[in-house]
């Protein structure tokens, strides 16, 4: 059963409060967006954003976009969709992008365009989504986030079902509350992560 709690502040309250927030996010890091636009463009070849088709509520289509942390074309180079530790394809700036989360700022853009929440369950590629059970859809019953649940409770260590189960708690426990929690400790989480090198699939090309 989903929180009623919930509901009032879906239907009435996070999306105004994301906008608000977002636009002035927007606003204050303008410089420090166009500066990493540049030393993406000195670093590298190739576009300044990844763009990707992603999978938000209610199972409708949107482009995620991101600052590209690695060569173009990556997915054609190398181990195509799996990444390591010292991937060769990394950016030099796409590494820092990478430790910092950086590289997830442009996504200010989607909360503004309404695609995405500042909080909510990481949006997906469509092939993932469909091999979703049924029982686990209901994690787009919400507007993917930029950070989550899942996201301050292990990150890339998690598997794809303990990311999915941790979507799950979210969606039957939001409240404002539980949304202010996950902002805090996302910043905890960013200045104190331990690095976690898994063999997995690239940031750049993985459900997540």
């Amino acid at each position: 059963m989903i929180n009623s709690k919930f509901d009032i502040y879906r239907r009435f309250i996070k999306r105004p409060v994301d906008f608000i927030l977002s636009l002035v996010a927007t606003i204050v890091c303008s410089p420090l967006l166009i500066a990493i636009a540049i030393i993406i463009k000195l670093d590298s070849k190739g576009p300044i954003l990844f763009i990707q088709e992603r999978v938000g509520k209610n199972n409708l289509k949107f482009n995620i976009y991101k600052f590209r942390t690695m060569v173009n074309n990556a997915d054609r180079l190398g181990t195509g969709l799996k990444t390591s530790k010292n991937d060769v394809r990394v950016t030099k700036i796409g590494n820092i992008l990478r430790k910092t989360s950086l590289d997830e700022i442009p996504q200010l853009l989607n909360i503004l365009k309404g695609d995405m929440s500042i909080v909510g369950p990481r949006p997906t590629v469509e092939k993932v989504v469909d091999q979703l059970p049924k029982e686990n859809r209901k994690r787009h019953m919400v507007r993917p986030g930029v950070t989550g649940l899942a996201q301050v409770n292990g990150r890339q260590s998690l598997s794809w079902s303990e990311k999915v189960k941790y979507d799950l708690i979210y969606v039957e426990t939001l409240t404002f509350l539980v949304d202010i929690k996950i902002l805090l400790k996302t910043v905890f989480v960013v200045f104190n992560q331990e690095a976690v090198h898994k063999e997995e699939v690239s940031k750049e090309f993985k459900e997540l």
